[in-house]
């Protein structure tokens, strides 16, 4: 079993500022590399037992919203790239990030906790829902504690906007993403940093995350997948007693699933 070290294994890194929130919450991040760098993440492999964790966002085209052509099959592919590593490193626990119509995925010894969550729902300005995948072989489950919003919410970011003549400002763009005007990018074009930027994950869910990672594998406060009920509209939250959904809206989401069930 892998050891709690923090230390925790990057993939698909890209500008990996997933890999600096865990790292600014306190984990010592590495990085499997990223096929922008030329480093193929088909020809990493890794070592077991010796990482805390494995963390990564997989590339998310075949299963986006705003897709304009058929599944290359390439977000599959590398689906089971990540299953891959995460079999061959075998630490204690796992988070995979994508967007929400990302298929589930299965690693024999691990219970799974999928969750959304979007920087709305922790104080954050900007509307961009994402849902995690976390794995761990204790089936520690994350309280994912979300608060009401009551600012005005920004539209998503998005790698293509750079491409537009309307686009925000390269500093709101970076504000946006949670991260300071001083972020530097050296070596790319301006619409090259905007792609960047637009496919990474907020800073501030990053390090949210990663916090309750933390919290909820230590021994004193952990709880577990199957002691606890998660909410059945996906959101990833605990609900009390025999409750299905944490609130109202979990119900109106479940309601709607159901309705788009009986149309398909």
């Amino acid at each position: 079993m892998g050891a709690k070290s923090h230390l925790v294994l990057s993939t698909f890194t890209g500008i990996d500022i997933l890999g600096k929130g865990f790292r600014e919450e306190g984990f010592i991040v590495v990085s499997a590399g990223d096929i922008m760098f030329g480093q193929d993440i088909r020809e990493f492999k890794s070592i077991p037992n010796k990482f805390e964790g494995v963390i990564g966002g997989s590339p998310c085209q075949d299963f986006s919203k705003a897709r304009r052509v058929k599944p290359t099959g390439y977000g599959l592919e590398m689906l089971l790239e990540f299953t891959r590593v995460v079999e061959e490193s075998q630490p204690l626990w796992f988070l995979l990030e994508n967007v929400p119509q990302v298929p589930d995925i299965h690693i024999s010894g691990y219970k799974i906790q999928r969750f959304s969550l979007s920087p709305t729902d922790i104080g954050f300005e900007q509307n961009r829902p994402r849902h995690f995948q976390f794995g761990s072989k204790e089936g520690f489950v994350l309280d994912i504690v979300k608060k009401p919003f009551n600012g005005e919410k920004k539209p998503c970011i998005t790698a293509t906007e750079g491409n537009k003549k309307d686009r925000r400002t390269f500093e709101d763009f970076l504000k946006l993403q949670g991260l300071n005007h001083s972020f530097t990018l050296e070596g790319f074009t301006i619409a090259h940093k905007y792609r960047l930027i637009g496919n990474s994950v907020h800073l501030g869910v990053a390090k949210f995350i990663a916090s309750s990672i933390r919290e909820s594998t230590e021994p004193s406060n952990a709880r577990r997948i199957t002691d606890v009920n998660i909410c059945k509209c996906g959101c990833g939250q605990i609900v009390k007693g025999k409750a299905k959904h944490f609130n109202a809206t979990c119900r109106k989401r479940m309601q709607k699933k159901r309705e788009l069930t009986r149309v398909v």
